[in-house]
C-alpha cells in the first residue's frame, strides 16, 4: 500500500465518505487499487466497467447526444460517468475515467495517451485533461495514479 492510498483511505474514512467509480480505459484498474486497501469496504461502494458506449449510456445514464456530439473520450462525457456512477450507486464522491490508451484508436485530434478524469462530489464537479505517455499498460497505471492524486487532493 502506498502512502497516496493509506492518505486516501484515512480520509475517506475519517470524514465518512463512500466512493464509486465509473472506468473506461482504465478497465477496473482504478477499483482493484482502490479494494487492494483492507477495510476498503468501508467507503468503497462499486464500480462500473464501462467499456462500451452502450454501457455508459443504458447503466451510466450518460446521454446519446453528449457521446455523439463529443465521443467517448471527452470532458463532456467524463463528467456525466462521473455523475452518473454517483447517482447510481449513492456515493458522496463519483469518479469517471475515460480514455485512449492505445495502442490503436487514437488520431490527431485525440492521439493515444488522452485521457479525461472526473470527480463529482457535492455540487462540485472537476474535470481533467492529460496526455500520457508510454505503452498501453503505462497509460492505464498513469491515469489511475493521477486519479488517486486528485482524490487525496479534494479529500485534503
Amino acid at each position: 500500500m502506498t502512502k497516496l492510498q493509506k492518505n486516501i483511505a484515512e480520509s475517506l474514512t475519517r470524514k465518512k465518505l463512500s466512493l464509486s467509480v465509473c472506468e473506461s480505459c482504465t478497465g477496473g484498474m482504478l477499483g482493484n487499487i482502490i479494494t487492494q486497501i483492507p477495510g476498503s469496504s468501508k467507503y468503497f461502494l462499486g464500480g462500473i466497467i464501462a467499456y462500451s458506449n452502450e454501457v455508459k449510456q443504458r447503466i451510466v445514464g450518460v446521454r446519446q447526444v453528449t457521446l455523439k456530439r463529443f465521443g467517448a473520450v471527452s470532458a463532456e462525457v467524463v463528467r456525466e460517468m462521473a455523475q452518473g456512477v454517483r447517482k447510481r450507486f449513492k456515493s458522496d464522491i463519483g469518479i469517471g475515467i475515460t480514455g485512449i490508451a492505445g495502442p490503436a484508436g487514437g488520431s490527431k485530434r485525440k492521439p493515444v495517451g488522452l485521457v479525461f478524469i472526473s470527480l463529482s462530489y457535492n455540487k462540485m464537479i472537476f474535470v481533467e485533461k492529460y496526455l500520457f505517455k508510454g505503452n498501453r499498460d503505462r497509460i492505464r497505471k498513469k491515469a489511475c495514479k493521477q486519479t488517486l492524486v486528485l482524490l487525496n487532493h479534494l479529500l485534503t
